[in-house]
């Protein structure tokens, strides 16, 4: 409650600090005006620049929109231009060709086979698709595109339009360019140069207009809505010019013109394609000259401001400053004296406030110290909680009790916290609280089992006082371990009782029975009686061992001597001294020890008690007239020997359990002699010699006791 308290009374100046920042003690009006107008001054500028820089930016973006479509336009004219052209250079390169000495004597001399070859390199030198010789009875040609020319529509388009003509081939091919020229022999013959339209050709176009182009074949010209040129193509088509626009759901410009021949007929579309990136760079660029300016312009008005409403609110940031480092608990800064008047006198008042700050925090931090180690120091735990019992304070041992976090208690209701286990239904909270029963009372105290969330319970003494200022303190005794000390008294005393007591009952009516009938019984009844008597002799030494080596154990008495150990010998040792408690049970006991060759280094006398302790316990469980077998295996780096039997087994919930001191396996036969002792001497004596031992069922519904020690390498 101590610390409690210091920490509201130490919080109470630190809210008095804050009101130095609060309109009530005289605000400094002009160094409030100054600030509003300084930053005011800055947001004006900030928001001046921005809508400058966005306007710009619109119409910048207009303008690179409009030039990317007049480049398109300029683009697609020009290739249309390049088109026409392409068929004037024809027309020239036919008549040079028809003027050609050696294709006029080729054709005089009827030699038609060597007339393509001809035609070839002239096709290749030429760059032409098609290079032909139209006589009225066949057509010589040459080139990769020759043997899929329409030469009837060739014809056609020949004589409609002239030397130069423009043909789209029904079968939806590429548009043909070129021009026919009649030879001077008055024979009739023609030479014709071709340019078809292909993507290759036109990818030479492409670079000398700046664009990528696309000639599509009016006669077969299907208008698609997902094609993004349908628009510009209706456009162009209706209007009989360049259609341009930047193209739907691409990030690209494109421009369409109609081609047509000179009589006015349409027989292609050329599309140009445009990528928009090299404008949007051209853009992004100019934005970020505009972006820059704006941010050095902010950056030279924010400057400015700030400065500005520095040395306007100087006297006021530095009473702030002080005021901070007093609410941090810092009371060694001394408030300055400042001007003007009204910030002068509250100066005055925080160095008032800070003296008596120092004063108190002095006596709380005292008080404080010495709750702290009170509470820290007592074994017990502490809480309080308020008038609705929520706790509002809890020491470190209660926090080791429960084990929880101190998130996880403060501000929560006890009850729920400490989980009392409920009597006939009903938590102790709700008829039996000592918190309630201490309000009337002065001071109540109880005894309940805790249910904590980690599946424990714990026994404590709850102790509650009388409510001080809303606030209740209860102190909490753990009892938990001295209960549990108690029940293991009473339990091991009980078994050590029961251990001892059934031994010696039948020694004794041995001795009664050997005593009245001296005289009178066989000398082999006589011997019998004394065998019952020695068992009962050996068993209680073996308990009484057992007891003694526990208690060595437990005071780190047990030395282990490390000697070369023939472990063949430990088991027959062993053997021999179980056999008069084996033969009593009609057990069979097999050795099958003879893997078991490598030496171990250890003490014999204690690997013979593991034996004893396990054949005893085998003992204990095995069926009558079952049988119990002692094996063993070598491994690379250890020796494993186990024993054998054919008892229950145990469950999986007692497997570690049954290698603690004093512990039994649930479900164990009741009548099944034991204090819980003999595993956890052998467990104890194992891990002495740097082994291990464990427990598992194997084939055949068997148990075994699995014993591994280290090998001696150096054997």
């Amino acid at each position: 409650m101590a610390r409690e308290e210091g920490r509201w009374r130490a919080s109470a100046p630190a809210g008095t600090l804050s009101a130095v920042e609060t309109p009530d003690l005289h605000p400094p009006r002009p160094i409030g005006l100054a600030s509003w107008l300084g930053g005011g001054s800055v947001i004006i500028v900030l928001v001046a620049v921005a809508a400058m820089a966005l306007t710009c930016a619109i119409v910048l973006h207009r303008l690179v929109q409009q030039q990317a479509l007049v480049r398109v336009q300029l683009a697609v004219t020009s290739a249309r231009e390049l088109l026409h052209r392409s068929g004037e250079d024809a027309l020239t390169d036919s008549r040079r060709l028809a003027q050609d000495a050696t294709l006029q004597r080729l054709l005089d001399e009827h030699a038609d086979e060597q007339i393509p070859p001809l035609l070839l390199r002239f096709c290749e030198a030429q760059r032409y698709d098609v290079c032909a010789v139209r006589r009225p009875s066949q057509v010589l040609s040459a080139g990769a595109a020759a043997p899929a020319i329409p030469w009837l529509e060739v014809a056609t388009a020949n004589r409609e339009q002239g030397e130069r003509f423009m043909l789209a081939p029904h079968d939806g091919s590429a548009p043909l360019f070129g021009a026919a020229v009649t030879l001077p022999d008055q024979s009739g013959d023609q030479v014709i140069l071709l340019h078809t339209a292909s993507p290759a050709w036109l990818g030479t176009l492409g670079p000398q207009v700046g664009a990528q182009l696309q000639l599509v074949n009016f006669v077969t010209y299907h208008a698609l809505a997902s094609n993004p040129f349908t628009v510009l193509h209706t456009q162009a088509l209706t209007s009989g010019h360049v259609a341009a626009s930047r193209l739907s759901g691409e990030d690209s410009y494109g421009a369409t013109v109609a081609v047509a021949t000179t009589g006015g007929e349409v027989i292609a579309l050329l599309d140009a394609r445009l990528a928009a990136a090299e404008f949007a760079s051209t853009a992004a660029a100019f934005d970020r000259i505009l972006i820059l300016i704006a941010l050095l312009v902010a950056a030279g008005a924010g400057v400015a401001g700030v400065f500005y409403g520095r040395w306007l609110a100087q006297p006021v940031v530095a009473l702030r400053d002080v005021a901070l480092r007093i609410g941090r608990g810092d009371l060694t800064a001394a408030v300055p004296a400042v001007a003007p008047l009204e910030v002068g006198a509250l100066a005055s008042s925080m160095e008032e406030m800070r003296r008596n700050l120092i004063e108190l925090t002095g006596t709380l931090r005292r008080r404080e110290a010495e709750a702290q180690a009170l509470l820290k120091g007592i074994v017990e735990g502490v809480f309080a909680v308020d008038s609705e019992r929520r706790i509002r304070y809890v020491n470190p041992q209660t926090l080791v009790h429960l084990g929880r976090t101190e998130s996880e208690i403060i501000g929560h209701f006890c009850g729920d916290v400490l989980q009392p286990q409920a009597v006939d239904g009903v938590r102790p909270c709700e008829h039996a609280c000592p918190i309630l029963q201490a309000r009337g009372a002065g001071q109540s105290s109880a005894r309940e089992t805790l249910c904590l969330n980690d599946g424990r319970r714990r026994t404590a003494i709850i102790v509650s006082s009388a409510p001080v200022g809303g606030i209740q303190v209860q102190v909490m005794r753990d009892e938990t371990d001295l209960e549990a000390a108690r029940r293991a008294r009473d339990s091991v005393l009980g078994n050590i009782s029961h251990e001892f007591r059934t031994p010696l009952a039948a020694q004794l009516a041995s001795i009664e029975l050997l005593r009245d009938g001296l005289d009178k019984l066989p000398i082999e009844s006589q011997r019998e009686l004394l065998t019952n008597v020695e068992r009962g002799v050996l068993r209680l030494m073996r308990l009484i061992d057992n007891l003694l080596e526990s208690v060595r154990i437990e005071s780190g008495q047990v030395d282990i001597r490390h000697q070369t150990v023939e472990l063949p010998d430990i088991a027959h040792e062993a053997a021999d001294l179980m056999a008069p408690l084996l033969a009593q049970r009609g057990l069979v006991l097999v050795l099958d020890v003879d893997h078991l060759v490598n030496p171990v280094k250890g003490d014999a006398q204690r690997l013979i008690q593991v034996l004893v302790n396990l054949l005893s316990n085998a003992a204990k469980f095995a069926p009558p007239s079952s049988r119990i077998s002692i094996g063993g295996r070598t491994l690379e780096k250890s020796i494993e020997f186990w024993v054998e039997d054919a008892g229950p087994g145990v469950d999986a919930a007692s497997r570690m359990a049954i290698f603690e001191r004093f512990k039994r396996a649930e479900g164990a036969e009741p009548d099944a002699p034991g204090l819980g002792l003999g595993l956890w001497i052998v467990k104890s004596i194992v891990e002495r010699h740097h082994g291990t031992v464990r427990f598992e069922r194997i084939d055949e519904a068997r148990t075994r006791f699995t014993v591994g020690l280290p090998r001696d390498l150096s054997a």
